[in-house]
């Protein structure tokens, strides 16, 4: 019924994912990214209409052999189990002829959003799992992404929704952030690839944000040529997106503040009672105001020199319909004084809804290892103990949390695949401790 075979048509293949909902991690120009794996393109067809694509990417591996790998799965009608079922027999020939260990496939599949089953979810563990898949449940033995997202929406049905109503559902504590953070001398700049070209200092000063930030939370920090790289192989789908703390800036809005200040004083002593009120209410909050620009100045003082410090960076790749922020994060210079987080955020979900974009990915969350449920599908995927903090930022915008019914394997060689599933956990502490090491 169906037919499968290695596609050359990159350009179609593309041109499929980018109709058909698919991800950046599933394209063409992906290969150019992730240049330690060899990527194989297959597409499936029903007579001369193209049903299914998916990215293939191989990686020899001591004692494991060869791993082959599916980021998202395969884009296609995931409710069309001959379509999947006759796929799979395909990919279980080329693994013989290829020889490799195992399969890995992780399809783009809710689980639960907001911990509310989805049908499809459990319909498309079944089909897997009857097709000879098996679920992985370590979770720290995932190969690439966690079996979770967290999504905002950008449209209600058909019309897309602007900033201002995906703003006002967002947590007390964003709005005031977004706020205020032009009033503290903030200022945003969104750069490309050419820009980072021309002036590597920009990359530079996302370095330093990242690590800021990769120190505090945990994370294992990309290099910058890395940075660079997504940035060019994805030009005309990404961006940059910098903000500045500008001391000149904030120094000019606070004379601003306090001159306002000033002529309050002066008409309150022949005002009115209830004028008076409101002068009060401007000198009580213009000395609130001067209590945090007092302690700004104070936490950058060390910069005696940059007069513009660098204090909130994310790149942002907007592919398909969906905006995903990759990397982000602060400095832990006026971190909490600025809000520069939470203004930084606002601003690509912006951007997102700028590209006519139906869905603005924050990020995962890394999460602890889940029980299984009675069906065999993961339980309640909750986040780490070190991540609980980023969950509840992330959260206070709103999004949904999806959880994805997670990582598949088929198996080939039974030994091999049990050294890489015992292997893989170790040699990724052990990577992540000579990235610190060397980055100190």
């Amino acid at each position: 019924m169906y037919t499968f075979r290695i596609e050359t048509d990159l350009k179609a293949y593309d041109d499929f994912l980018e109709k058909n909902g698919g991800q950046y991690i599933q394209c063409s120009a992906w290969q150019k990214v992730k240049t330690t794996w060899k990527c194989t393109y297959y597409c499936g067809f029903e007579g001369d209409k193209r049903v299914l694509a998916v990215l293939v990417m191989e990686r020899s591996l001591p004692l494991a052999g060869k791993i082959w790998y599916a980021s998202g799965g395969a884009v296609c009608d995931h409710g069309n189990t001959q379509l999947l079922k006759e796929f799979t027999e395909f990919m279980k020939e080329e693994m013989k002829k290829g020889g490799a260990t195992c399969f890995i496939m992780d399809p783009s599949v809710s689980l639960r959003i907001n911990g509310e089953d989805i049908a499809e979810g459990h319909q498309m563990h079944k089909t897997l799992t009857d097709l000879g898949y098996k679920l992985n449940p370590s979770i720290e033995n995932y190969t690439y992404k966690q079996p979770v997202q967290l999504f905002i929406p950008l449209f209600d049905g058909d019309v897309q929704l602007t900033a201002d109503k995906i703003l006002k559902k967002c947590d007390k504590g964003v709005r005031y952030s977004i706020r205020i953070g032009e009033q503290r001398g903030l200022v945003a700049e969104t750069f490309t690839y050419e820009d980072v070209e021309k002036n590597p200092k920009i990359m530079d000063d996302f370095m330093a944000v990242m690590r800021d930030t990769s120190e505090r939370d945990s994370f294992v920090e990309r290099n910058g040529e890395y940075c660079t790289k997504l940035l060019r192989e994805f030009i005309g789908y990404s961006d940059l997106k910098l903000v500045y703390y500008d001391k000149d800036l904030d120094e000019k809005l606070q004379a601003e503040r306090l001159e306002k200040k000033e002529k309050a004083l002066a008409e309150l002593e022949t005002a009115h009672e209830k004028k008076a009120r409101q002068l009060k209410e401007t000198i009580d909050s213009v000395d609130k105001q001067t209590e945090h620009f007092n302690k700004r100045m104070s936490e950058a003082e060390e910069f005696t020199k940059d007069r513009r410090i660098c204090v909130a960076g994310g790149l942002s790749i907007y592919y398909a319909g969906m905006g995903s922020c990759l990397f982000g994060g602060t400095r832990n210079v006026i971190r909490n004084n600025t809000r520069s987080s939470h203004y930084l955020n606002y601003l690509r979900l912006c951007e997102s809804i700028k590209r006519g974009c139906r869905i603005h990915d924050l990020g995962y969350v890394i999460v602890k290892t889940p029980s299984l449920q009675e069906d065999g599908t993961l339980g309640e995927l909750i986040p780490q103990d070190n991540f609980k903090g980023i969950y509840d930022f992330k959260k206070s915008f709103s999004a949904d949390y999806h959880e994805f019914i997670g990582e598949y394997v088929l198996v080939g060689n039974a030994l091999k695949y049990y050294s890489y599933a015992k292997l893989m956990p170790t040699a990724k502490k052990t990577k992540i401790k000579i990235i610190k090491m060397l980055r100190k």
